[in-house]
C-alpha cells in the first residue's frame, strides 16, 4: 500500500465514522497528497483529532466538550488548502486527550498509572508535571479527565495504535521530500486559547526553537505573509515549539521544522468550539502562506 492509499484508507475510516466516540482504527491519521509535489513541503496537525475511543469515554469523569477543548478544533481543515499549493498534509484524527502526538512518548505522569513508568528524564518534564503529557491527565480547561488509575499495558497500547503509527508516517514524509528535493520544510499546526495570549498579544505564534530547528529565512518568510495578511505575529514566546519541531527540525541536515499556534478566537467559538464567520478567512489565509512558502523555491536556498 502507498501513501495514497493509506491517505484514502484513511479519509474512508473518518467518513465512516464522524460520531465523536468511536474505536480507535488504523491508521490515526489522514494523509492528503498533492497531484503533483511541487514544493519540499509538509503540513501537520497532531492535535485536531475529533475521534473519542469508547474506553477513555467510558473513564473519564468529564463532559466531552471538557476534552474536547484540549482539540486544536479544525486545524486540520485550516491546512487542508496546503495540497493544493504542492505540500503534502498529515493530519491526526485520534483525540489529543487519548494521546498527544506532540508529546515524547516517554512523558508519562507516574501520578495517572497503578504502577510507575521505567524511569526516564521525561517524567519529570514541566509539561508532565503540567498534567499534558503524552496521555494528558487534564482537559483543555483544567480538569481531572480519569475516575481510576490507567495501567502502563494500556499506555503501551495507546502508543502502539497512535504515537507510532502517526510519526512513522511523518518521518516517511520527511525523508522522502528530502530525498525528492534536497530539504524538506515541516511546518506543525496548532491552535491556542485565547485566554493564554493576553491583551495586546498576538493572533499567531511561529516557533523555530529560536532558530534551532527551522532555518531563519523560513521563520522570517511566514512572519512577513502573515504580517501582510493582518495578523499580529511573535516568534518564540509563549510557544517555541513541542516534540515534533524537537524531534524533525535539523537545519543542518536541511530538515526544518516551524511550529505555528493560531488564536481560536479568530476562528472559533470557545465556549461552544463551533466555527466562526472567521474560520473562512484564516482558511483562506493558511492556503495563502502554503503558496508563499512553495512560491519561494525553498529546495534551492535551503538544499
Amino acid at each position: 500500500m502507498d501513501l495514497t492509499d493509506l491517505g484514502q484508507s484513511a479519509l474512508s475510516a473518518r467518513a465512516e465514522g464522524e460520531s465523536l466516540a468511536e474505536s480507535v482504527v488504523e491508521p490515526p491519521f489522514v494523509l492528503i497528497e498533492p497531484l503533483r509535489r511541487t514544493a519540499p513541503l509538509i503540513f501537520s496537525s497532531p492535535h485536531s483529532g475529533r475521534r473519542y475511543p469508547a474506553e477513555l469515554l467510558a473513564d473519564t469523569r468529564v463532559p466531552l466538550i471538557s476534552l474536547r477543548r484540549s482539540e486544536d478544533a479544525y486545524v486540520d481543515e485550516l491546512i487542508a488548502g496546503a495540497a493544493a499549493h504542492g505540500a503534502t498534509v498529515l493530519s491526526a484524527t485520534v483525540a489529543r486527550a487519548y494521546v498527544d502526538l506532540n508529546r515524547d512518548p516517554a512523558e508519562l505522569d507516574p501520578e495517572m498509572f497503578d504502577e510507575r513508568p521505567p524511569p526516564s528524564v521525561h517524567l519529570t518534564s514541566a509539561r508532565v508535571q503540567a498534567g499534558l503529557g503524552a496521555i494528558p491527565r487534564v482537559s483543555g480547561d483544567g480538569q481531572a479527565i480519569y475516575r481510576r488509575k490507567l495501567s502502563l499495558p494500556d499506555a503501551e497500547r495507546r502508543m502502539a495504535q497512535v504515537h507510532r503509527p502517526y510519526h512513522a508516517m511523518l518521518a516517511n514524509l520527511v525523508a522522502e521530500t528530502k530525498e525528492a528535493f534536497g530539504c524538506a520544510v515541516l511546518v506543525d499546526c496548532h491552535s491556542m486559547p485565547s485566554n493564554s495570549r493576553g491583551a495586546h498579544a498576538p493572533d499567531i505564534v511561529l516557533g523555530d526553537r529560536f532558530g534551532a530547528s527551522c532555518h531563519p529565512s523560513v521563520t522570517a518568510l511566514a512572519e512577513a505573509t502573515l504580517r501582510r495578511l493582518g495578523y499580529r505575529v511573535a516568534r518564540n514566546a509563549p510557544f517555541a515549539g513541542g516534540h515534533t519541531t524537537q524531534t524533525y527540525g535539523r537545519p543542518a541536515l536541511h530538515t526544518h521544522a516551524l511550529q505555528i499556534e493560531i488564536s481560536r478566537a479568530l476562528y472559533v467559538d470557545e465556549r461552544t468550539l463551533e466555527r466562526t464567520n472567521g474560520y473562512v478567512r484564516v482558511r483562506a489565509d493558511m492556503s495563502r502562506l502554503a503558496e508563499a512558502l512553495a512560491a519561494a523555491t525553498l529546495h534551492k536556498s535551503l538544499a
